[in-house]
């Protein structure tokens, strides 16, 4: 009789998943920025899931092997993320059969969800399954998919808004077995109206959300008029999970837009989590705040500024040009799995930064890496200055190695960097005890794409839930 086994790559708890096999692989989306958002003519080029050989030891490392095309055009892949992952394993998870072997692979333009196998041949993954707009429009009431997570439970997916481009975003689910649309997450919305990002505490009961904008309000690129308006998001939501319920709104302030990444710890017995907001419109600086379980009651600290870099108004695009100054532009964050080090993107000046938060309120600066930027265009060693900057990173599970790649959106790459976007994606090795340094041998070109986000094999310091300290 066979039995069924969870995936060897789940881990009961953060500590046992910094022990595993270093990955050898590592997945990430590609678009074409001439058709993001469009149908396409027959020049169009289709976007894709590349696979990167990141083993040393072989002889294709640092290259792209393996390819899988998307059946349809402009669907701008953006985030995307594994089926089941180590949150298996809860106590109360129904399923504890599944296995980490498809990819749900979003395009945020065409609302069309890909479903990609990895498993037989991980180098080569297939497509198996498209859940159309239509579905996700009529199941759950909702477009855009952005962020994936899977759960004890389901898969659940947020989307920025409605069908016709307007909000309210939210969430959804997805049946772990068919990839079925079951509906939309929320029974009481509260306030909520914009979203963007969520995450969780599986032991409090306890989600999180953040907000960007509606997908009227980002899909052709950033609104001067909106920003200085202060009408992107500037709040974080908490829900009950169980209850699909709102609790809380919180809000950081008008002036302090985009609340975009949200980082829960990743001990679960630790009721705090870390969040990036993009731009203050009060002067330009970036922020990181702390959210936190204060006596009943869910509450935010500012933890992290991150000032603007003055700059000659002849080298920066249209839209920075009355600052004089290049905007950090906090676009990602991620936690090592000790809830050690907190690594930040600030993809307008094209530095990376580590923070030890192992206070989670008294960050401590320990590291920088800079490559592109808007002005200093850093280049690599394998490279001449460069466009684009880090701006999705991704951390291995034993923290040593941190991936990033370059392009945001095609709208807001446009903007930023108004010269075009040759794709890249760098590596970064980290000193256990604090610092890091650019790979000179690791540079990825992608030639007429844009890489967005990456995921590593078996995991990584994004892809997982854990329930066990």
């Amino acid at each position: 009789m066979e039995l069924w086994k969870p995936d060897q790559t789940f881990y009961p708890s953060p500590t046992m998943a910094m022990r595993a096999p270093r990955e050898r692989l590592g997945y990430v989306v590609t678009f074409d920025p001439e058709s993001a958002g469009h149908r396409g003519n027959g020049n169009s080029r289709h976007d894709a899931l590349c696979v990167m050989d990141l083993d040393p030891n072989s002889p294709t490392f640092s290259q792209v092997i393996g390819r899988v095309e998307m059946p349809g055009v402009g669907d701008e892949l953006h985030h995307f993320g594994w089926n089941a992952c180590s949150a298996a394993l809860c106590p109360y998870a129904p399923h504890p059969h599944v296995e980490r072997r498809y990819l749900l692979v979003p395009g945020l333009r065409s609302s069309r969800i890909h479903i990609i196998d990895t498993k037989p041949d991980p180098r080569n993954p297939r497509i198996v399954k498209v859940v159309s707009a239509e579905e996700l429009a009529e199941r759950a009431g909702y477009s855009r998919p952005h962020t994936i997570h899977c759960g004890p439970d389901a898969i659940y997916v947020s989307a920025l808004g409605a069908p016709n481009g307007d909000g309210p975003g939210g969430i959804f689910l997805l049946d772990h077995d068919s990839f079925d649309v079951l509906g939309r997450f929320e029974v009481d919305r509260g306030p909520q109206f914009l979203a963007y990002d969520f995450w969780w505490h599986l032991g409090y009961d306890v989600g999180i959300t953040s907000e960007w904008g509606t997908p009227k309000m980002i899909e052709d690129g950033l609104n001067p008029d909106l920003l200085l308006s202060n009408k992107y998001g500037h709040a974080i939501h908490v829900w009950d999970l169980r209850k699909r319920k709102h609790l809380q709104r919180i809000d950081l302030g008008p002036e302090h837009q985009m609340t975009l990444e949200l980082r829960p710890a990743h001990d679960p017995t630790r009721a705090y989590g870390f969040l990036g907001v993009v731009v203050s419109t009060k002067d330009l600086t970036a922020s990181i705040w702390t959210w936190y379980l204060d006596q009943g009651k869910w509450a935010v600290r500012k933890i992290i500024d991150i000032s603007p870099e003055p700059a000659d108004p002849d080298q920066l695009p249209p839209a920075l040009k009355p600052f004089k100054a290049v905007p950090p532009l906090v676009t990602d964050l991620v936690l090592s799995l000790d809830d050690k080090f907190l690594y930040v993107a600030c993809w307008g000046t094209g530095e990376v930064r580590q923070y030890d938060v192992s206070d989670p309120f008294n960050a401590r600066l320990t590291g920088t890496a800079r490559l592109g930027g808007i002005v200093a265009r850093t280049a690599h060693p394998k490279s001449g200055p460069l466009n684009g900057a880090m701006q999705m990173v991704e951390l291995s599970r034993d923290g040593r190695r941190l991936y990033a790649s370059n392009s945001l959106y095609s709208s807001w790459d446009q903007q930023f960097y108004p010269d075009g976007i040759n794709g890249w994606v760098a590596k970064l090795d980290i000193n256990p005890a604090g610092g890091m340094a650019v790979d000179p041998n690791f540079f990825v070109t992608f030639k007429g794409e844009r890489p967005h986000q990456i995921h590593l094999e078996g995991g990584d310091c994004s892809s997982d839930s854990y329930c066990f300290p």
